[in-house]
């Protein structure tokens, strides 16, 4: 199995109109594979534009904001690319697209690293940080998946939320607890919101 980085992947169209999404970044030796499903405005922006940014935020509110329609993220140039990059990031690479590999479904761009860079020490993990991480995939997935299996997720994600999360992370997992609770009708009955710290 390749190793895969979430992360938060900005791509811009020819006019400069800015695309964030939190995307998983497929490790092929030095480069990255981005595979977007169609239809979606990272594979335009990369058919126009072939460059993108990938960041690790420093902020989960931007993994969950992305996911919950919250895309208004503070973005500043990239050095070697013409395409901005997530600012709250601990660093970020810059890619170039060497290959794509076109698909009905879901086409394959391969990005070669042409710059990273870090920017802000990262001091250690948190229990309620993955737990978002781990929450926001799962909201984009309530199609795919049995609600059940969704719910019973969530429930066992919110305990480290409760016991190590800080109020950006509490507010983080509540955009996603709102937007699951929307979409499925059996979540709410049991709350998977959390209490602000």
């Amino acid at each position: 199995m390749p190793l895969i980085l979430e992360t938060i992947v900005t791509t811009a169209d020819p006019d400069g109109a800015l695309h964030l999404v939190p995307f998983g970044l497929i490790r092929d030796g030095d480069d990255f594979w981005v595979a977007p499903f169609r239809p979606s405005p990272t594979i335009a922006n990369l058919e126009a534009v072939p460059f993108f940014a990938a960041a690790a935020p420093s902020d989960m509110r931007v993994i969950a904001g992305c996911v919950t329609g919250r895309r208004d993220w503070a973005t500043v140039p990239c050095r070697d690319i013409p395409v901005p990059r997530l600012e709250a990031a601990y660093g970020h690479m810059e890619l170039q697209v060497a290959e794509v590999r076109d698909d009905p479904v879901r086409p394959r761009f391969r990005g070669r690293v042409v710059r990273a860079e870090a920017h802000r020490p990262f001091l250690g993990y948190n229990r309620a940080q993955s737990a978002v991480l781990e929450a926001a995939i799962l909201s984009t997935r309530l199609h795919m998946l049995e609600p059940a299996t969704v719910l019973a997720e969530l429930h066992h994600h919110r305990i480290a939320v409760e016991k190590t999360a800080g109020p950006a992370e509490r507010e983080a997992w509540n955009w996603i607890a709102a937007k699951v609770a929307a979409a499925l009708p059996q979540a709410a009955g049991g709350s998977l919101a959390v209490d602000d710290a």
